[in-house]
């Protein structure tokens, strides 16, 4: 695969990106704002009450109370629904971000890949050319041999040239067979074996410096709950770990501070 097919699909993948973050971040936004104006309400509703509290009958007081509790509710609910887009844009960032480490560690793969056979090439080239130099250099000496026989047996002329061709004959017929061999080692030895692909980089490493929550001591991921104690060591737990699939209504406390409320 090309370098230019690797930007083409991360380019495709990449296409509707910038309009997922702009809706989550126009949902924070959104979340932001109303938060803002409850904590407002909020505080003018604790001011009056304060003022009033006195002249107040106890009914009148809890009514006032709960209302109060209640708005401080919502606000929080608006915070836990901001966080859990926090996440999901993390997330959807993140998991672009290894599909592209992912594609850059396959096409580094594969120019090694083709680096490494055309070495292994250029070697087998070098030496079918050794070995056909090789062939000639026999044909030579056979030949050189076969006119020195010739002079020292003092074969008349003709005779001579007959002996002559007919060694030259047969030093071609041994270059012949010479060549037959090397071409018969070259088609076995020329096939260049396939180097096999390392599979595919699908989860890279966690950034170390990333805080860990929850019982499992992971990062963050999915739906997360925090709990309500403010002294809680972990504060942030996963759905599954805690045996949760959808969000509990009023405060909720982990199995470790449950645990210790109960003892208290």
């Amino acid at each position: 695969m090309t370098s230019a097919v690797y930007l083409e699909n991360n380019l495709d993948s990449l296409e509707h990106l910038p309009i997922e973050l702009l809706r989550n971040f126009t949902l924070m936004k959104d979340l932001d704002s109303r938060a803002r104006d409850l904590m407002q309400s909020i505080d003018r509703q604790a001011n009056s009450y304060l003022q009033n509290v006195r002249s107040m009958g106890s009914d009148k007081r809890k009514e006032q109370m709960e209302k109060i509790q209640a708005q401080f509710n919502k606000a929080k609910e608006y915070g836990d629904d901001k966080v859990q887009l926090a996440i999901q844009t993390y997330e959807l960032v993140d998991k672009h971000i290894r599909r592209l480490d992912s594609d850059l560690a396959r096409f580094e793969t594969e120019i090694h890949d083709k680096a490494a056979s055309n070495t292994r090439n250029q070697e087998e080239g070098g030496s079918q050319k050794r070995g056909r130099k090789k062939i000639k250099e026999k044909d030579v000496k056979k030949k050189v041999g076969a006119s020195s026989e010739d002079e020292s047996t003092k074969v008349p002329r003709k005779k001579a040239k007959k002996a002559g061709a007919k060694a030259s004959s047969g030093a071609k017929s041994a270059a012949k067979g010479a060549g037959a061999g090397s071409a018969g080692n070259t088609s076995a030895d020329g096939v260049v074996p396939g180097l096999a692909h390392p599979s595919d980089v699908l989860d890279m490493p966690v950034d170390p410096n990333e805080p860990t929550y929850c019982l499992c001591h992971q990062v963050s991921y999915g739906e997360m709950i925090g709990c309500d104690n403010p002294d809680c060591p972990v504060e942030w737990f996963h759905f599954p770990c805690v045996e949760l699939k959808t969000k509990p209504k009023g405060k909720w406390f982990c199995p470790k501070c449950s645990a210790d409320r109960k003892k208290k």
